[in-house]
């Protein structure tokens, strides 16, 4: 039944329909036999308008309605629904004088409701015939809401003639040819739910294209809608589009199953009546599944009387339909289709499998079939999937599915090969890259070193790529965006797994001097360039730079640089550490690469507060560079300045000041006073001599070095704020406690919008600007603002953090002054570390 659109109003209802998402065709039903048999009625989906606030429209439902029909189903007892707070309130009343409650409780499938509900009897509507369904559905309203004023109406099954009303659900229409619904379907609820609405919202949203990739879904999609809803048309037509020459011939079929015609009748004369007679009524869903493209369907389509369904793995759909993209699996949707065939599998080998299948449908049913079929294990599976995955994924074909993964992978390239061999190689590049968005640029600016013909003059030629590209989106082998393209892990595995060792390792070479030529221009210290290493960054950890060739190396580190200037302190010790391993026993300890990620390693382990880690690998850096490259060599100064930082860390602030000041008057003479370089030897020089107690010469090099970064690298960079953040430790230490608050709060404010809430530095200015509000009195703004800081700092960087043991202890200080003395004591005692501001050493340099 087609929406009533009726806006909910303060008038009171005689019935409102509560029930559970998947049970939308049974509430439909009662509704609209309710509406027939004379009462009013409330429905969310009728009468509440997209977009409104559900919460609010329920409550003003539950204070409207004088009886709740609640259709009791698995579903609908199920604790994340908003159906357990609607029966729970109703319940919750007190019985009127007669003793009745307004909860009227059907039954919609077998289910034991919860043991709170017993008192309560309930009618049953599923088992039975429409006749006897509708008895017991008005038998359990009658008396509690008025009885109605007229019959109800029993469509029953006659012949097509575009009456109005659902049946019951469960029951189809005479002129019905789906395929059966798969028996373990699972999981789309909101896909289902949301085709229902834009396919009952009318004008064009009647043609709904459903596309995806190859093994989503989409078919049993719109299997699991044409049987879920069969009960609101009154003919639903399956027509296998994948041939468009055979199309005619089915919908001639559909006109001698309606009646319309006698089956002698020529195909011609059957289409000219099919369309005639779709266009005088309504209530009929057509179905046309597997469609190539739009051109092909066009003169097909019905007259938009009706609803109609397209599957098509291709997009090119927006002139004749709506096109909706189906994605993969929700995560929860991939382990509850794995627990139909594996009951007992436990949540992290459900979560490692489902993650490893990617979440994609047709996978996961193979997964579940296979491992129950060989009583394989799963990580047995899982091995077999990471080093044969075209024969893994060529097993267990579901019925529902047309060929299992591998086949229709295999199938689709093979057609590539012959009809777009530039598409073929694109496609084969991107198996080697990573599951995630791939940008189109990189393709046309990697120049033909980087490509093999005839992609590298295809990509040259705007429309030739596009139309490469809209091939492999037809095929069900990418999905593509406006300026990306993207393949599923499972697709790619098979297209690695299908390759000879010679081709696979020409296309690993391939894209290893494809990384390298879209490296992103800046180092990683700028956060300009961090969306650009951000989408880098997964295709360079599928290469995986440990065993990858050397061009990629000076990208890996680079790499490394940008997870630590964004604070990924953790992850960039891990994946510096690993590389720094392979790289080593590959190319010896003085290689430039080996060193460089040496210098990565330590830098990663300074911020985790490890000096003395740190410590040891910037000596041995340092050292090997000196005698390497000589004492002005820049990858030299860098070790030297990055030492110093560690020192001054441990407390050796003497030596840390020498080391610091030459290095500062070698990088002035070979780079200039402006350079990056040289400003944060000048940062760092600065802080030695605070911590000496020079606070007056400390602030006039922490000034000059603040105006010589605004101006070099802009008021926003996060080298500029970390000379802000020196300079106001500068001026508490003089006793200008009003001016190091206005500097810190300006450094917190740009460090939120530039780093975001949680960057360690953005932390660390919240940290020194609590500080000021403490040091001038204000300890509640100081409490709330160290409380905020502490608790994202134990999130981000662990409890045993030094910055989090600093912010600890300004907490229990702006406690203590407040009066809460027990809880100070209880910080206090967590920590031994005695809290103090902290100036910013820029350790984070790369040669």
């Amino acid at each position: 039944m087609d929406c009533v659109n009726v806006s909910p109003t303060a008038d009171p209802v005689d019935v409102f329909v509560s029930y559970a998402g998947p049970d939308r065709p049974w509430a439909e039903w009662v509704a609209h036999q309710l509406l027939t048999a004379g009462y009013s009625v409330e429905l969310d989906v009728w009468n509440w308008s997209v977009g409104s606030n559900a919460v609010l429209n329920m409550d003003g439902a539950l204070n409207r309605a004088r009886r709740v029909v609640a259709l009791y189903s698995a579903a609908y007892f199920e604790r994340n629904r908003f159906s357990l707070d609607e029966w729970t309130a109703v319940l919750a009343e007190r019985p009127d004088a007669h003793g009745r409650r307004r909860l009227v409780p059907v039954r919609v499938e077998a289910v034991n409701p919860p043991t709170i509900l017993a008192p309560l009897v309930y009618g049953d509507l599923f088992g039975l015939d429409e006749q006897h369904a509708l008895e017991v559905l008005l038998k359990a309203v009658e008396g509690v809401a008025g009885k109605p004023s007229t019959s109800p109406h029993f469509p029953g099954r006659r012949a097509f003639s575009g009456g109005d009303g659902p049946r019951r659900p469960g029951t189809y229409p005479a002129v019905w040819n789906v395929p059966h619904r798969h028996p373990a379907f699972t999981g789309r609820e909101a896909a289902l739910a949301s085709l229902r609405e834009r396919l009952t919202s009318g004008d064009r949203a009647v043609v709904q294209a459903l596309h995806g990739w190859g093994g989503v879904g989409k078919t049993q999609v719109a299997i699991e809608y044409a049987h879920l809803f069969g009960g609101a048309y009154e003919l639903v037509w399956w027509i296998d589009a994948e041939r468009p020459d055979l199309i005619g011939e089915q919908i001639s079929a559909l006109a001698v199953a309606a009646g319309w015609v006698d089956p002698e009748t020529i195909v011609t004369t059957a289409l000219t009546t099919t369309m005639q007679r779709l266009r005088a009524v309504s209530r009929w869903l057509m179905i046309f599944d597997n469609a190539e493209s739009a051109e092909h369907l066009a003169s097909w389509l019905p007259p938009q009387n009706g609803h109609v369904i397209i599957t098509s793995r291709s997009s090119t759909f927006a002139d004749v339909a709506i096109p909706v993209e189906l994605d993969v699996f929700t995560r929860s949707e991939s382990i509850t289709l794995l627990r139909q065939y594996l009951p007992l599998l436990g949540d992290r080998e459900a979560d490692r499998l489902a993650h490893a299948l990617g979440d994609l449908p047709l996978g996961l049913a193979q997964a579940g079939g296979l491992i129950v079929e060989t009583k394989m294990t799963v990580p047995e599976y899982l091995a077999e999937l990471d080093v044969r995955a075209a024969m893994v994924l060529a097993e267990s074909k579901p019925a529902s599915y047309t060929a299992p993964l591998a086949a229709a992978v295999q199938l689709s390239t093979s057609q590539l090969r012959t009809e777009d061999p530039a598409a073929f190689q694109l496609l084969n590049l991107c198996a080697y890259l990573a599951p995630e968005p791939i940008p189109l640029d990189w393709f046309t600016a990697a120049g033909a070193d980087a490509l093999d013909e005839p992609l590298a003059t295809v990509v040259t030629a705007r429309l030739a790529f596009r139309l490469s590209l809209r091939r492999l989106a037809r095929v069900g082998l990418a999905r593509l965006t406006d300026d990306g393209m993207q393949l599923h892990r499972l697709t790619q595995a098979v297209l690695r797994d299908q390759g000879t060792p010679q081709e696979c390792e020409m296309a690993r070479q391939r894209v290893e001097g494809l990384i390298a030529s879209v490296e992103p221009d800046n180092d990683g210290s700028d956060p300009a360039s961090w969306p650009a290493w951000a989408t880098l960054l997964p295709h360079l950890l599928t290469l995986d730079p440990a065993t990858a060739g050397r061009r990629v190396w000076t990208v890996a580190c680079n790499a490394l640089y940008y997870l630590v200037m964004r604070g990924e302190y953790q992850t960039a010790l891990s994946l510096a550490e690993a590389w720094h391993r392979h790289w080593l026993a590959a190319a010896g300890p003085d290689d430039r690469h080996v060193l460089w990620a040496a210098n990565q390693v330590a830098t990663a382990h300074h911020r985790l507060g490890h000096h003395e880690q740190a410590r040891r690998l910037n000596e041995d850096t340092l050292s090997r560079h000196s005698r390497a490259l000589g004492d002005d060599h820049s990858n030299t100064l860098t070790s030297a300045n990055n030492l110093a930082v560690n020192l001054a860390a441990l407390g050796d602030h003497e030596r840390a000041r020498q080391l610091n000041e030459d290095t500062l008057n070698r990088r002035r003479r070979a780079l200039g006073d402006d350079h990056p370089d040289t400003l944060r030897s000048a940062n760092n020089l600065a802080i030695n001599l605070a911590a000496s107690g020079d606070h007056e010469r400390a602030r006039q090099l922490n000034e000059d070095t603040l105006n010589r970064r605004r101006r070099v690298l802009g008021d926003d960079h996060p080298d500029t704020l970390s000379a802000a953040n020196n300079l106001a430790v500068n001026l508490t230490a003089l006793g200008e406690d009003e001016q190091a608050r206005q500097l810190d709060e300006d450094t917190l404010n740009r460090r939120r919008r530039v780093l975001g809430d949680d960057h360690p530095d953005t932390l660390s200015a919240a940290n020194n600007l609590a500080y000021d509000l403490t040091v001038l009195g204000h300890h509640e703004q100081a409490r709330q603002l160290n409380e905020d800081t502490l608790n994202r700092r134990r999130r981000v960087l662990g409890t045993n953090h030094p910055d989090t043991l600093k912010s600890a202890a300004g907490l229990a200080i702006n406690l203590a002054a407040l009066g809460d003395d027990e809880r100070s004591r209880q910080l206090t005692d967590q920590i031994s570390t005695q809290r103090r501001r902290v100036p910013e050493g820029d350790a984070l340099e790369s040669p």
